[in-house]
């Protein structure tokens, strides 16, 4: 018997809350009521975090961009929220010097005032005198937890000594800090384990499904079994993303709550790029008045992204003319460096959960968010649909809903998440020589102080629950990991399909590491200890090979 087979045993027939999502709304309220005492379900039909959470930029940053929307209650709100967890996710979160380069002095100054007033105009040209304003309230706004220091502005020939292949066009570049995620994926898991281990009567499962039965009550579909069980609930919180009213639908409910912006990226290995960042994201306005950024990334460079409306968020893939675009963008700040389709190692999308709106131009949609109520038919259980947010305020957002979700039940808040650390950020050391005394007290477990630091840099301070299986066989496709580390994984953190491993719970894949031989070797690791017979651990080969395809990856 596989470990599928058994993984509906401890689901009880009630909870007080059912949260339906695994992305970051979800995985962040999971762990907000589990800290308050909550017993919670969470449930999702596919991986945690694989839907438009694993698809973001990769930043943690405050929003400048919404400064000219006049949204200053998000900016504010963003600019806390990276600080926050630039201290309570040390392990992931990191800073990000940016550089933002502008073309003029007075550019932007009449758009950005018709902007601010939320008349339609097309920014394309931000100006030193613009960009300065801007950059001032956003070092007003990320005053409280400071982790960061303010802007600097910074003229060309200044910047020259700086970036030297930066476009000769900038008159002047704003410098200042934003902070980068380096795992996304894995916060979003480590916030569920945080959330089991507070509450171990909360429960959080992959490739679970849901629907409705007809009078009230709801049954859930074991995706890697085909078992169902039924369950009731207090609150259902509709945690689906862009599937919203699809989730909606299945409960009975009908609902137009959602619109949806779809949003690409390219995973690059290009050296000269590399180079000419210095470690360093460039944040620019391009000529079609979008926002476009690139920064280093595991080894390679990080480009995005786009923003277009889409109907269908299964549908959602970055086609040829977005890699195109993506690609061709780069030039406007670096002309001289090409990126070619054959550098481009993979590329990912995402659909935007943002609020349905009519006539408005994709960028201008705001990044807020809010909570919708519906009821479910023949029960009036309540259903509280989670719109919009992002990485960023995931935790703001999480609080907000969890006061209400308490409010409902009659229940106090315990404690506040504000400034409670996030799994392998838990402990973690804050300067380098701290890193390197923790990566030498682990090597004394794990026999090798390459593998200690590995570790350490790949899970924070949870490298130590893997270190201590003290196993030193490393893999043959890609000796920086070890058997034992992909089988503790497979083991203790919910890993249902091989793509969990190699795309999610590792950065084998993001890194741009993968090839046929880790993947084979990979499916042997997890068939041994996951119970998968021949024929399972073929068919994850093959559904991994099939998704390398279908983000642009040429696997040899």
């Amino acid at each position: 018997m596989t470990m599928d087979a058994s993984r509906l045993d401890t689901v009880r027939s009630h909870y007080p809350v059912l949260i339906i999502g695994g992305g970051i709304n979800g995985c962040g309220l999971f762990r907000d009521l589990a800290a308050q005492g909550i017993d919670c379900l969470l449930i999702d039909k596919n991986d945690f975090c694989s839907g438009a959470s694993a698809a973001p930029s990769r930043l943690i940053h405050g929003g400048i961009k919404y400064l000219e929307t006049g949204e200053f209650r998000l900016v504010r709100q963003s600019a806390m929220e990276r600080n926050l967890l630039l201290k309570n996710a040390p392990h992931y979160v990191k800073p990000l010097e940016t550089v933002l380069p502008v073309y003029s002095w007075f550019g932007g100054i009449v758009p950005s005032i018709k902007r601010f007033f939320r008349l339609k105009a097309t920014l394309n040209d931000r100006g030193a005198i613009i960009t300065e304003i801007g950059l001032r309230l956003y070092d007003l706004f990320g005053r409280h937890f400071r982790t960061m220091p303010n802007h600097r502005m910074l003229l060309r020939r200044s910047m020259a000594s700086v970036m030297p292949e930066l476009t000769k066009r900038a008159v002047a570049s704003g410098i200042y800090y934003e902070g980068r995620i380096t795992h996304a994926e894995r916060l979003g898991l480590e916030l569920l384990l945080d959330g089991i281990q507070d509450n171990p009567e909360s429960r959080a499962l992959n490739y679970v499904s849901v629907s409705g039965n007809g009078s009230g009550g709801i049954t859930l579909t074991d995706g890697l079994s085909s078992r169902s069980v039924a369950v009731t609930a207090d609150i259902v919180i509709n945690a689906g993303g862009a599937w919203i009213d699809a989730v909606n639908d299945k409960l009975g409910i009908v609902s137009q709550h959602m619109g949806g912006n779809k949003g690409s990226h390219l995973i690059v290995r290009n050296q000269r790029l590399h180079e000419a960042l210095g470690g360093r994201m460039v944040y620019f306005g391009s000529a079609d008045g979008r926002v476009n950024l690139l920064y280093p990334f595991m080894g390679n460079v990080l480009v995005g992204s786009t923003d277009i409306p889409v109907q269908d968020p299964d549908l959602a893939v970055c086609d040829d003319a977005e890699r195109q675009y993506l690609s061709h963008v780069t030039r406007e700040v670096f002309p001289d460096i090409e990126i070619r389709q054959d550098e481009i190692v993979m590329t990912y999308c995402g659909v935007r959960p943002l609020p349905r709106t009519e006539g408005v131009d994709p960028g201008a949609v705001s990044r807020d968010h809010s909570i919708v109520r519906d009821v479910i038919p023949g029960a009036n259980t309540p259903v509280l649909s989670l719109i919009g947010g992002k990485w960023t305020t995931y935790r703001g957002f999480s609080e907000e809903a969890a006061d209400l979700v308490l409010r409902l039940l009659g229940r106090a808040r315990l404690r506040s998440t504000q400034e409670l650390p996030i799994g392998g950020g838990r402990g973690f050391p804050m300067n380098d020589a701290g890193i390197t005394r923790f990566a030498d007290d682990l090597s004394k477990v794990t026999g090798s102080l390459q593998t200690a630091t590995d570790l350490l840099h790949r899970y924070g301070t949870r490298a130590t629950l893997i270190g201590a299986e003290n196993n030193q066989t490393r893999l043959v496709s890609i000796p920086a990991y070890g058997r034992f580390e992909l089988a503790w994984i497979c083991r203790n953190e919910c890993v249902g399909r091989l793509t969990d491993l190699l795309f999610r719970r590792t950065d084998i894949a993001l890194s741009g590491r993968l090839s046929a031989a880790v993947v084979a070797e990979a499916a042997e690791i997890a068939a041994d200890t996951l119970g998968w017979d021949a024929e399972r651990r073929q068919n994850e080969i093959d559904a991994t090979l099939q998704t390398c395809h279908s983000r642009g990856m040429t696997i040899s």
